[in-house]
């Protein structure tokens, strides 16, 4: 029932905002990027940090630089490598999702205290762990 209502919230506020389930690879293809934006980031590394196919990758990558949130810029030292850059319009989308992200936090944790949480985290962390096991 929480994971239902969690994810009906995120979809109420992805529809006001206009991040809808679309923008959920592309959201974290940005958020990967956007931790990254101090050093040259290229498609291997993408395949690499979801371990998807370069097909899959580069398939994901054409449809965010069409629709202006990535740029490939040439590299110096080889030209045939072409690093990844974040355009304004995938930063903004960023800053709206994380800021999205904090205020459901905000609203889950009302009322709620420092032990009550540290209970909630310590026993969900031991049933994810016997799911995993």
């Amino acid at each position: 029932m929480l994971s239902n209502l969690i994810r009906r919230d995120i979809e109420k506020h992805a529809s006001i905002h206009k991040f809808g389930p679309e923008n959920g690879v592309r959201g974290w293809a940005i958020d990967f990027f956007y931790k990254n934006k101090d050093r040259d980031i290229f498609q291997k590394d993408f395949e690499e940090k979801f371990q998807i196919r370069r097909s899959t990758a580069s398939n994901i990558l054409k449809l965010m630089e069409k629709n202006g949130y990535i740029t490939r810029e040439s590299v110096a030292s080889d030209a045939r490598l072409k690093k990844i850059v974040l355009t304004e319009k995938a930063i903004t989308l960023h800053n709206l999702i994380i800021e999205d992200i904090r205020q459901r936090e905000k609203r889950m944790k009302t009322g709620l205290s420092e032990e009550e949480l540290a209970t909630f985290f310590s026993i969900t962390e031991k049933i994810r762990a016997n799911l995993e096991a």
